[in-house]
């Protein structure tokens, strides 16, 4: 077993998207190499409804697949299919675009005015970026959660760990995707598959993730070390971990546990060409989709 050891740790950057929702971008919209196949992740968190309620009116997507996960408050979405729902607490919509779809996403905060989700983007291989269009809607009580002994919950969204599978299937990244909870104090070393890319972001509490050379200290409460060498600076709310390969990750939960975000998938390593929510391989499918949107064929009916 080897630790991956951590390639970098950032944190994600205020930004505005749709009709001006504030949000917080970990990656995306540049050089994504590192993350492949996922191209972007947003986390959409705020408790003024002043901040999110103009939301993501008609836009189009082709070529990826976008993974809404809601925490808190609640989304309404439609799209150009013809589907209409509501996301609320806890639930998931996998949307494979393929061919192209319009869609819009509206979030509405809960009774306190709160409204906190994650929206991340997956890339489809050439071969499946005009693949016709689906929605895999999963409600919050079909995600198994695993709970250890020692207070350790996980949630898969996606992909197998601990002996349980998560609900979302057919997905060309085959990817994992968990809600992890350590409590405070508690060291955990979770699997991760070799030959994938990886990351973890953290937006609750706060901890240290191991690096294969610089094992664990122990902690005093100055953040020193003792007997060891601190392996890194502490990763609180917001921060994007990025790892390098292995086959086991490990973190250590500060004072008050730490949750995260840990996803991993299989590269895809092909060209990408981007133009906002549109992802293909060359400027060329690009300009097709540009000029398409323009004179109505966007859509492609079976």
């Amino acid at each position: 077993m080897s630790i991956r050891p951590v390639k970098s740790i950032v944190q994600s950057k205020p930004t505005m998207e749709g009709a001006g929702v504030k949000l917080r971008r970990a990656f995306g919209f540049g050089e994504t190499s590192e993350f492949d196949p996922f191209l972007l992740l947003d986390d959409f968190r705020n408790d003024r409804p002043e901040d999110y309620r103009a939301g993501f009116p008609w836009h189009p997507h082709r070529g990826i697949e976008t993974i809404t996960y809601v925490l808190a408050g609640a989304v309404d979405h439609g799209d150009s299919l013809g589907n209409r729902g509501t996301m609320g607490a806890g639930d998931v919509q996998w949307m494979t675009a393929g061919s192209g779809i319009l869609h819009q996403e509206m979030p509405k905060g809960d009774a306190q005015g709160r409204m906190h989700g994650f929206q991340l983007w997956a890339n489809l291989p050439s071969a499946l970026k005009m693949t016709a269009p689906r929605y895999q809607d999963i409600p919050a009580k079909a995600i198994p959660e695993v709970i250890e002994d020692d207070g350790t919950r996980v949630r898969v969204v996606c992909g197998d760990f601990w002996g349980k599978k998560g609900p979302v299937e057919g997905v060309a990244a085959d990817p994992r995707y968990l809600d992890i909870f350590v409590p405070p104090g508690k060291r955990k070393t979770l699997p991760v598959e070799l030959g994938r890319h990886a990351f973890a972001y953290v937006f609750e509490g706060a901890g240290s993730f191991a690096d294969s050379s610089k094992p664990f200290g122990v902690l005093t409460e100055k953040g020193t070390a003792t007997g060891e060498t601190l392996v890194r600076e502490r990763t609180g709310n917001r921060s994007l971990v990025l790892f390098d390969s292995g086959d086991e990750v490990t973190v250590q939960a500060g004072d008050e546990g730490i949750r995260f975000l840990l996803v991993s998938g299989k590269p895809i390593e092909e060209p990408v060409a981007w133009y906002g929510p549109i992802v293909m391989n060359t400027d060329a499918e690009l300009q097709k989709a540009v000029i398409e949107l323009r004179d109505g064929t966007f859509i492609k009916r079976s």
